[in-house]
């Protein structure tokens, strides 16, 4: 090895001693939850069996999110998150969202997500208030094509500034890559949230960005929220677009919600929704109501929602309730 080569090799290890990480700690978190959730449907019709019923509506959800942290002598600090649930589909459990964590001290964060990174328009999806869960949830194929959520995707970076005068700046960018796998561009969206920085209790936020359609195509998708709180009292309203290739994948969407808190721990709230599908003759309507209560680390939650032209289909009208019991730790 040569002078030269000796130099810029100790060069590197001193540089990465001064950045190096301090002994890090690791904490856990997690919540278990036991729903009941059915509709106004009791038996559903299978073409070759005909009726029959719709089997145990009682389920059981669980979490454990481990988080790992250290610090380094620049001041900045790098943290890991693994997250374990159940497999809705399977019930088993598995080894869901993991993502690491550079937090820049003063200049925001950058997140890399292995799996089930989320970008600025997909956080923001529905911002209206409620107590539990929004006006379409609870009834199957609600929630098929009539409310456009951004960009979602495994191996995804996402940087958020720091605060800079009650505004926040997110960006999500997803790599491009290969002919013929997803995505084959790279795709990039944007938001920016202001919080009490116009007015005491006003939020704004705007989000615009792409995501993919198909292999190659892509949806344009933009989302403008408010939301206002006085006391117990919140309001918000919501209008999103999602303009794909075509008018089966051009989709708008509005909202609105308010929310009271009755006291520090029950808090009940009412949801509207509509959704307009440019292929569609009729659009999806949806309303709902919904509670919480929480004692500690158990909350108890419910909500009833009734969803007319479900996924757009005329005449069919659903009502689903949820009853919900979590435990977080």
């Amino acid at each position: 090895m040569n002078k030269l080569t000796k130099i810029g090799v100790s060069a590197l290890a001193g540089s990465l001693v001064a950045v190096s990480a301090h002994a890090g700690s690791l904490s856990a978190s997690g919540s278990a939850s036991i729903s009941f959730a059915d509709g106004d449907v009791d038996e559903v019709v299978v073409p070759t069996a005909g009726l029959t019923p719709e089997g145990n509506q009682w389920s059981m959800g669980d979490s454990i999110t481990m988080t790992g942290s250290g610090d380094m002598d620049n001041g900045m600090s790098v943290s890991v998150s693994f997250e374990i649930d159940n497999d809705d589909v399977g019930g088993g459990n598995v080894y869901d969202s993991h993502s690491i964590t550079l937090d820049t001290n003063g200049m925001g964060t950058l997140t890399f997500a292995g799996h089930g990174g989320d970008g600025a328009v997909s956080a923001i999806d529905d911002k209206t208030p409620n107590a539990y869960e929004e006006s379409w949830d609870g009834v199957t194929d609600a929630d098929e094509e009539t409310v456009p959520n951004g960009l979602s995707a495994d191996n995804m970076f996402t940087y958020k500034s720091a605060d800079l005068g009650g505004t926040t700046i997110t960006v999500g960018y997803v790599p491009s890559g290969v002919a013929g796998k997803t995505p084959k561009d790279g795709y990039m969206d944007f938001s920016v949230v202001n919080s009490n920085g116009l007015v005491d209790g006003l939020t704004v936020g705007l989000a615009m960005g792409e995501s993919e359609e198909t292999v190659g195509t892509t949806i344009d998708n933009t989302i403008l929220y408010g939301t206002y709180t006085t006391g117990g009292l919140t309001l918000g309203v919501q209008k999103s677009e999602a303009d794909g290739s075509t008018s089966a994948t051009t989709v708008d969407f509005q909202a609105v919600g308010v929310a009271y808190a009755i006291t520090d721990d029950f808090t009940v709230a009412y949801n509207q929704s509509v959704s307009d599908k440019g292929s569609a003759t009729i659009d999806q309507e949806a309303s709902g109501i919904s509670a919480s209560y929480t004692s500690g680390g158990v909350t108890v939650a419910g909500m009833i929602n009734d969803v007319e032209n479900v996924a757009f289909t005329d005449a069919d009208d659903t009502e689903g309730y949820e009853f919900n019991i979590s435990f977080a730790f």
